[in-house]
């Protein structure tokens, strides 16, 4: 027995859209009807964007045609969904982003872990392969960049284009940053709601002047709160970095954090997972490793995962050294720990090629509160 076009859609008129109560043929949502033998299939069309019922409504139709041809035709898998492309809004500020081409999320589940540090030395290490690289300290409560760069007490400049007050990035070792400890005495406690934090962060991003940057690092506070989902909705991150100890209970927190950006309402890639203080290695004998934080933890988590493990960082003295002096251990590449970090920073590049190779560019996310 043959079917025709016509058929299919006068069974269609039964499937009502719930917010308009029209059915989906007179609101011309059914387009491309094929038949093939005893399959057939079509497009259903939805007239907005991120559309409540675009997985319910096929199912609905599925139904439907089920009751109406039995076994006589066959339209599992073969109706498909279509909805309107997204708009590229332009950015409120001046164009601030406009160069930047990629933004790397540096992430912990806990604290403790030596997250910054790692940030700090990674951008570093970035900028010493010759990449242009800036910095965004996100870690609004905490701020701790400006020791680590050894610019603690300097002002960012500030100047109005197009009467909007745009912040120059103060400049170290190569890399553009930018902190909301420029802005305070560093012995003071912020205190502050989480709207006043995530207001500073959005100045911080949208009036920087950035200029041409090939990687924005974001340092995040730790855990999952509100300064991570103001990132998430601000900038379309190109993907996150997770740093966590080997220890099983960072582990759980770093677990936490891989979940947070791969849900399915962030949906930010995983570039991979950073081990810091992997082991300890004394300056002096330099094949000896003391692994007193537990071995292969985060090599462990990646692979289960399937997520790339790119580096492992010893602990050495010279690091936490160089964290309080302000002279990055990263800036010194023929020592332990400038190998590591350069060998990061290699790793990292190649990562983020391959996800811009392999993957749609990230979008920024949307929460609409009903």
């Amino acid at each position: 027995m043959s079917y025709s076009n016509k058929q299919i859609l006068d069974a269609l008129r039964k499937v009502k859209h719930p917010e308009t109560a029209q059915d989906i043929v007179s609101m011309g949502m059914v387009d491309d009807i094929w038949i093939d033998g005893g399959k057939a299939g079509f497009t259903l069309s939805f007239k907005k964007q991120n559309d409540p019922f675009v997985n319910s409504m096929p199912k609905v139709c599925l139904q439907v045609l089920e009751q109406e041809f039995g076994n006589n035709l066959d339209f599992k898998g073969n109706i498909k969904t279509k909805s309107p492309e997204k708009k590229v809004e332009k950015e409120q500020s001046t164009g601030a982003l406009n160069g930047v081409k990629n933004i790397i999320a540096v992430a912990s589940g806990k604290g403790g872990v030596g997250k910054s540090t790692v940030a700090s030395n990674l951008a570093i290490a970035l900028a010493k392969a010759g990449a242009k690289v800036g910095l965004i300290d996100a870690d609004i409560y905490g701020p701790s960049i400006p020791k680590m760069f050894n610019v603690e007490g300097q002002r960012p400049f500030v100047r109005k284009i197009e009467g909007i007050d745009m912040i120059a990035p103060v400049e170290n070792y190569g890399v553009k940053m930018l902190s909301i400890g420029f802005f305070i005495n560093p012995e003071d406690a912020l205190v502050w709601r989480g709207s006043m934090a995530t207001s500073a962060l959005k100045q911080l991003i949208h009036q920087g002047e950035w200029g041409e940057i090939d990687y924005l690092v974001v340092d995040l506070p730790p855990g999952t709160s509100d300064i991570h989902l103001t990132l998430v909705q601000e900038l379309a991150v190109t993907g996150a970095i997770i740093v966590s100890t080997p220890q099983d209970v960072a582990l759980a927190d770093a677990l936490k954090g891989i979940k947070m950006f791969t849900g399915k309402h962030i949906n930010v890639p995983i570039l991979g997972l950073i081990e810091n203080m992997a082991w300890f290695t004394p300056e002096e004998l330099p094949e000896n490793k003391y692994y007193i934080f537990g071995k292969d933890g985060c090599k462990n988590l990646a692979e289960r995962e399937n997520i790339a493990l790119l580096g492992q960082i010893p602990i050495v003295q010279s690091i936490r050294e160089g964290g309080d002096t302000g002279n990055p251990v990263a800036v010194y590449e023929n020592t332990i720990t400038g190998k590591a970090f350069k060998e990061l920073a290699e790793k990292v590049i190649k990562a983020v090629e391959q996800r811009n190779t392999n993957l749609q560019p990230t979008q920024k996310v949307e929460i609409k509160i009903k």
